[in-house]
């Protein structure tokens, strides 16, 4: 009766919260048998932090958000897990998201914990990533897949002010009780640790209580190596009474206060066993030792980067662990033994902005190298560095990663990620030739149009590619198509809207208004992606000539000719076998690449209206292409060349640029 009626005052009045921060809550739920059931979501914020570059398609990107906490609040409340992990995708962009409980807190407590988490993490704002730690949980979204790391630049320890009751004894219990989970929690199913430690008697019998955790989705040895960090740095709480230490992958925590019950401990013995004690102890002071010269090593390391820098402005108390940092400057020596002194046995390719070498970086990472070639100006320092970083922050699966960059003198390198099945010419006209089937001919020709998509309209900066081409469309391990050499034509000086000095494309590929007249505007693209279509489609090359008894014609004009007569399959490669392919989606793409070459630019489709008629269904007998340009070797323009230009006919001034458009490179 007298327990009914206190919990009757605990819920009813003003002092509930004065009675909870006297009487831990977890006595409440566990000694009184159900008698009183207080939630204890332990959401005492630890650490949270945004990223600091802002998601640019909002409204797709909140709603992935959503759609995946969601999706994580129904694992919690249906199937009472403690970790999970969710992504979703809408158009181009994808959204990843996880989530973890402490494995104490019961079902109620960790759903109530995962909705704080999803009420604090949106002072994020627009930031594309964003994690939020309390004591019971934590929560983490980004942009781009995470669920493997732990130990990130984000790690960190929070301390209590006060000594622990035992002095001496409860520092030595402390560190011994860290050090055994640091060592057992890897080896654990599910990476979850939680013990009490019992002080000597002399010490009125208290005890320490303790977690470790690891994200299920991590590696035994990433686990421990982010156990490890945090080991060492709750060091420097001890010997307070508590305190915890947080990384992008795990959790550790000690007090002296209980935060779990009794029987929510695990029994780690069988997990400490590694050749003796003493064995142990040499085996992990010689690890947390490392760590403590590492960190030690890297943080003069920082500091003496950031005094060699001192005009950097700080980005702020951001998580490392959810900042997107930008292109990483390169040495040019590291650069140089890497690629084996640029040799040109280690040489990938080459194009208008400079010739790409293969090269392994100290940590065994294989990069693509590129060294540019640019008319160097009085503001190409600046300019250089303003649009490099520009650049990396452009983030989709279709689209090739820069890594970083490099300058020496006039010299400026590119750092890109390496895609070791080359580029699609190589599987069209190359070595590889006729190895592609035509669902990946298909996946290839829609991931390209996505990537471009992005590119125009979907970055906070609309960025005309200018040169795409078979040999700049590079291939992953599963053969989707990642688009390369995207902006590298602003780093030309002048005018970027209108070109005037310098031609930045591919004989073959360019779009007839940009080759006369140097008008520029994502439509040249949209003209160029068109011809790229029909070399998919077909095999051969858009310059190569095919001679028949009508005399000559070039790949558009071939197409073309086949569109009007209605004979659309006879385009298609004959490496392709013929059950793998319908008429009307051979048809359709084959219109599509088409309307992408019309003579008007502004007859062209967007690159994301080319998407989706890619991805919708059936044909579209109301949206029929229009001639295109072709310009013959004689230098006489079929087709309406003055809709495309916005001028008068080719004159003989242009011809060579014009003729240049379907002439061998």
């Amino acid at each position: 009766m007298i327990i009914t009626t206190f919990s009757k005052v605990v819920r009813e009045t003003k002092y509930k919260v004065i009675i909870y921060k006297y009487i831990p809550r977890w006595w409440w739920t566990w000694h009184l048998h159900g008698a009183v059931v207080v939630a204890d979501p332990q959401v005492n914020l630890i650490n949270q932090g945004c990223s600091s570059y802002n998601e640019t398609n909002l409204r797709s990107f909140f709603a992935n958000i959503n759609g995946t906490f969601s999706e994580l609040r129904s694992d919690i409340v249906n199937q009472s897990k403690h970790f999970g992990t969710a992504q979703e995708a809408r158009g181009e962009v994808i959204t990843y998201t996880m989530f973890q409980c402490r494995n104490y807190l019961s079902q109620r407590d960790c759903l109530s914990c995962f909705n704080n988490a999803t009420i604090q993490i949106r002072n994020c704002s627009n930031g594309n990533g964003a994690r939020v730690i309390y004591d019971g949980c934590f929560l983490r979204y980004e942009s781009n897949i995470f669920f493997s790391q732990t130990t990130e630049p984000g790690n960190g320890v929070k301390c209590g002010n006060k000594t622990g009751k035992g002095g001496n004894d409860f520092g030595s219990a402390g560190k011994e009780a860290l050090m055994n989970l640091q060592t057992a929690t890897p080896k654990i199913k599910g990476f979850y640790a939680a013990t009490k430690t019992q002080l000597p008697n002399n010490n009125n019998g208290g005890a320490i209580y303790a977690v470790a955790q690891c994200v299920e989705t991590a590696t035994q040895s990433d686990c421990l190596a982010c156990m490890n960090v945090g080991y060492n740095n709750l060091q420097t709480c001890l010997p307070n009474s508590d305190g915890r230490a947080y990384d992008a992958g795990c959790f550790m925590r000690y007090s002296q206060t209980p935060f779990f019950a009794d029987n929510q401990t695990i029994d780690i013995t069988p997990y400490l066993t590694q050749g003796g004690s003493s064995k142990k102890w040499a085996i992990i002071g010689g690890v947390g030792g490392g760590v403590v010269l590492v960190v030690i090593l890297l943080a003069l390391f920082a500091w003496y980067r950031h005094s060699k820098k001192p005009k950097r402005v700080p980005r702020g108390d951001i998580l490392g662990a959810t900042e997107l940092k930008g292109p990483v400057n390169y040495k040019y020596n590291d650069l140089k033994a890497a690629t084996k002194n640029f040799s040109e046995e280690n040489k990938l390719g080459e194009g208008g902005f400079g010739n790409v070498k293969q090269g392994t970086l100290k940590n065994g990472k294989v990069v693509a190298v590129k060294k540019l070639i640019l008319g160097q100006t009085d503001k190409m320092e600046d300019h250089f560095e303003s649009e490099v970083k520009l650049i990396s922050n452009v983030h989709h699966r279709n689209l090739v990663r820069l890594l970083g960059c490099c300058s020496k003198g006039q010299e400026r390198i590119l750092v890109y990620e390496y895609m070791a099945n080359s580029s699609l010419d190589r599987f069209l006209f190359g070595n590889k030739k006729g190895s592609l089937n035509w669902r990946q001919r298909c996946d290839i020709i829609l991931g390209t149009a996505r990537g471009l998509a992005y590119l125009h309209e979907e970055f906070h900066v609309s960025i005309i590619h200018r040169d795409i081409k078979s040999g700049n469309i590079l291939l992953d391990d599963d053969l989707q198509p990642k688009i390369a050499d995207f902006g590298l034509a602003r780093l030309l000086p002048g005018d970027q809207s209108h070109l005037s000095t310098r031609f930045a494309g591919t004989l073959g590929y360019t779009a007839p208004e940009y080759a006369i007249h140097g008008q520029l505007s994502e439509k040249a693209d949209t003209y160029s992606y068109g011809i790229v279509v029909l070399e998919i489609i077909s095999g051969p090359k858009s310059t190569e000539m095919k001679v028949d008894d009508n005399g000559h014609e070039y790949l558009l004009q071939r197409a073309w000719k086949l569109h009007e007569e209605g004979m659309h399959m006879e385009l298609v490669d004959k490496s392709i076998e013929a059950s793998e392919y319908e008429t009307g989606e051979v048809k359709k793409i084959m219109e599509i690449a088409l309307m992408c070459t019309q003579a008007s630019a502004s007859m062209r489709p967007t690159m994301s209206e080319v998407v989706m008629l890619l991805k919708s269904k059936g044909l579209f007998e109301n949206m029929q292409p229009s001639m295109p340009v072709f310009v013959e070797s004689n230098m006489k323009a079929r087709g309406d060349i003055s809709a495309s230009t916005g001028g008068s006919s080719t004159t003989t001034s242009n011809a060579t640029v014009s003729t240049s458009i379907v002439s061998a490179r």
